[in-house]
């Protein structure tokens, strides 16, 4: 199999996950330099190559993956002043592990196929630990016969790839679908954690109780520490990430007539948290912040 060039952009928390993985499977690496990376020595001494724009950075890949904040990150980078594709190369596939709107990612998507290139969308499920380890679950949007010619290059940083549809935008909407459940459970908890606090019922308590019964899952597993131990790390997840996600599947869950009133509330919650200016913090402090109102 003859591995192609790969270039990243957004090597965060999760992309240099992704990037590092690339690297060290053999995958000829480039990625953009910029100041929001996680220190790149690591990618550097593997052999990438450091981009110092998105131009260059798009004559030197055959593949692209973006790994960046949300739809407004996505559009600038590709569509922007001196974004990726207008230096893109004839059959270049841009695949965004962002979380995006759909219907952004449909417009973005033609205006790759447009510009000579092939697009999906695969965002990406589990934390920066598994994007490390390359155990990261992908959700795909995309024709069967990329999503196959594909398959070896994501399988190189994620241990479950689901093909989510065949439409661009198929992967973003059930990731959106994915984070409302796991963000909305979260603070669901977190808001409990909080009423139990000042009820007088200790966390330990609180804690066994739900992992016996029905509150046991992946959000309580996340939570529990920071209940238990105040240790936020296991989620590196900002309240600010968490609003934004949610205002995504909210507006795409208002474009489909779809019911969202908890979701509704969920986002009221993060509004607020956000506007209080505790949008950096790691999303399990925000049992903190419901504990100390009233």
């Amino acid at each position: 199999m003859i591995k192609q060039t790969v270039g990243v952009v957004g090597v965060g928390l999760m992309g240099h996950g992704i990037a590092l993985n690339l690297a060290r499977k053999g995958w000829p690496l480039g990625y953009l330099d910029h100041p929001g990376n996680q220190p790149t020595d690591d990618l550097d001494a593997l052999g990438a190559t450091r981009h110092a724009d998105r131009a260059a950075l798009a004559r030197a890949s055959e593949v692209i993956v973006l790994c960046v904040t949300g739809t407004p990150q996505v559009e600038d980078v590709l569509l922007g002043e001196g974004g990726v594709l207008a230096a893109l190369r004839p059959g270049t596939v841009v695949v965004d592990c962002s979380t995006a709107v759909p219907a952004s990612t449909a417009r973005v998507a033609a205006a790759v196929r447009e510009a000579g290139g092939r697009f999906l969308d695969a965002p990406m499920t589990r934390t920066p630990k598994e994007a490390a380890e390359g155990r990261l679950n992908l959700l795909v949007g995309a024709e069967p016969d990329l999503f196959e010619a594909m398959h070896p290059l994501l399988s190189a940083f994620a241990e479950n790839i689901f093909h989510a549809g065949t439409e661009a935008g198929a992967g973003h909407t059930l990731k959106l679908l994915h984070n409302y459940v796991s963000l909305g459970s979260v603070t669901l908890i977190a808001e409990a954690a909080a009423c139990a606090g000042k009820a007088g019922i200790a966390p330990e308590v609180l804690v066994d109780v739900l992992r016996k019964g029905g509150g046991h899952g992946a959000a309580l597993d996340r939570l529990s520490p920071y209940l238990l131990a105040g240790d936020s790390s296991p989620m590196r997840f900002s309240v600010a990430n968490a609003r934004k996600d949610l205002s995504y599947y909210v507006a795409m869950a208002e474009g489909l007539g779809a019911e969202h009133a908890v979701a509704a509330g969920v986002l009221a919650d993060l509004d607020r948290l956000v506007e209080a200016g505790h949008g950096a913090d790691h999303l399990p402090r925000i049992v903190s912040h419901f504990a100390a109102k009233g």
